[in-house]
C-alpha cells in the first residue's frame, strides 16, 4: 500500500496551531527528520505518520491534550490547498462541503469525509485513519475545529452547530471544546462529526462565483490526477474512461486490463479509500460535467459515451449526482434559457444539443 501523506498547506496549519502554545516547530521538525523549508512548497507532501508523531510530541511538550482545537483559530481557505478556493466560490456551504468531500485527498489522505442530510440536519462526518501508527484525537479535533471556523470565515458570521460528535473520551477540561464549538458535545461517539442546521448550509455564500468554482474544480481535478498517477485508482479511472463508450465496464475487464486479479483490484482500491462501484460512479459524474460543457454534444450522445445503454438510466443517475436534470444543468452552465420541454424526458435528449 502507498504511504498516506498530508499536504504542506495542511501541515503549515498544524505548525501555526502548535506555535500558539509556544512550541518551536523548527526544532520539532528537525527532531522528526522533516524538512521545515518544504512547508513553503504548495506541492510538497509529508508522511501521515510524521504528522501523527508531531501531534504526539506537541501534546507531551505543551501538556495540552486539546491543542488540536487551536487549528480553528488559524484557519484560512489556503490551508485547504486548491480545495479551499473551490469551496469559497461555491453557491452554498452545502455545495462547498460536497466539493471538500470530493477533493479531500488533496489536503490529507488520512481522512475519509462524508456530507449528508440527516433528519436532524446536515452532517459532516469525519473518519481519520492512521498509516502504520494509529491516528491521534488531536488530528480529528483539528479537522472539526477547522471545518467550523471555515464556515465562519466564508459566511462572515459565527455558525453554531446543532451538535458536535467526538470519538474520543470526555476530557477532564471541557472548556476548550465549549469555546471552539459553542454547541452540545457528545463524546465517545461512533465517529467525529459536525451536525448543522439546514438553513445555515443552504444559505447563499457572499463569496459565491460559479465560473470560479468550475475553474477551481478543473485545477483540483488536475492536481488529483498528477498526485494519483502512481495509484491504482488513477489507473483504473483511465481504463474506465476508455471502456465507457463501449457500455458499462465490468470489474473483471478493468482488472484484466491492469494485469490484476479482481480480488487484488478490489483490495487495492479499498486501500486507497474507494471501491469499483464508487470509482465508476465518480468517473461518470466527472465526465458528465465535462461533456455538458460541450454545446455540440447531444444528451443522448453523452448518455452513451458514459456507458448507459438506456438514456433514462443516465437521467436518474444525473439527478442523483446533481439534484437536477442534464438539460437544466447545461442551461445553467452555458447561461442559455431552457426550452419549454425542459429536457426532463429521455425522449427529448435524442434531438436536443
Amino acid at each position: 500500500m502507498s504511504e498516506r501523506t498530508t499536504s504542506a498547506s495542511w501541515a503549515m496549519g498544524i505548525v501555526k496551531a502548535l506555535e500558539m502554545d509556544g512550541l518551536d516547530c523548527r526544532v520539532l521538525f528537525k527532531q522528526l527528520g522533516l524538512d521545515y523549508a518544504a512547508l513553503d512548497d504548495p506541492d510538497a507532501r509529508f508522511p501521515q505518520d510524521s504528522m501523527t508523531r508531531l501531534w504526539q510530541r506537541a501534546v507531551e511538550l505543551s501538556g495540552n491534550p486539546a491543542i488540536g482545537l487551536n487549528m480553528g483559530k488559524v484557519v484560512r481557505p489556503a490551508q485547504f490547498h486548491v480545495t479551499g478556493y473551490a469551496l469559497m466560490s461555491s453557491q452554498t456551504l452545502a455545495e462547498g462541503f460536497k466539493r471538500l468531500v470530493r477533493y479531500q485527498r488533496i489536503i490529507a489522505e488520512s481522512a475519509d469525509l462524508s456530507f449528508r442530510l440527516l433528519d436532524e440536519g446536515y452532517a459532516l462526518i469525519l473518519t481519520v485513519h492512521g498509516d502504520h501508527l494509529p491516528p491521534t484525537r488531536q488530528s480529528a479535533e483539528a479537522s472539526l475545529a477547522c471545518a467550523l471556523a471555515l464556515c465562519g470565515w466564508l459566511t462572515g458570521r459565527t455558525l453554531h452547530p446543532r451538535k458536535v460528535l467526538v470519538q474520543g473520551a470526555e476530557p477532564l477540561n471541557l472548556e476548550p471544546y465549549k469555546q471552539a464549538f459553542h454547541a452540545p458535545l457528545v463524546f465517545n461517539a461512533p465517529y467525529d462529526a459536525l451536525i448543522f442546521e439546514r438553513a445555515d448550509m443552504e444559505a447563499p455564500l457572499p463569496t459565491a462565483n460559479e465560473a470560479m468554482a468550475l475553474l477551481h474544480d478543473r485545477f483540483a481535478g488536475e492536481y488529483l490526477a498528477r498526485f494519483s498517477e502512481s495509484r491504482v485508482t488513477h489507473k483504473a479511472r483511465q481504463v474506465l474512461c476508455r471502456l465507457l463508450p463501449q457500455g458499462e465496464p465490468k470489474r473483471d475487464a478493468v482488472a484484466q486490463t491492469l494485469h490484476l486479479s479482481q480480488r487484488t483490484l478490489q483490495r487495492r482500491l479499498q486501500e486507497e479509500g474507494t471501491s469499483f462501484q464508487t470509482l465508476l460512479d465518480d468517473t461518470r459524474r466527472e465526465l458528465a460535467e465535462q461533456y455538458l460543457a460541450q454545446p455540440t454534444m447531444t444528451l443522448l450522445e453523452i448518455a452513451y459515451l458514459l456507458g448507459f445503454a438506456d438514456p433514462s438510466n443516465f437521467f436518474r443517475a444525473f439527478r442523483r449526482w446533481f439534484d437536477t436534470t442534464p438539460g437544466e444543468y447545461r442551461a445553467r452552465l452555458t447561461g442559455t434559457p431552457l426550452p419549454v420541454s425542459d429536457a426532463r424526458t429521455p425522449e427529448y435528449t435524442a434531438q436536443t444539443p
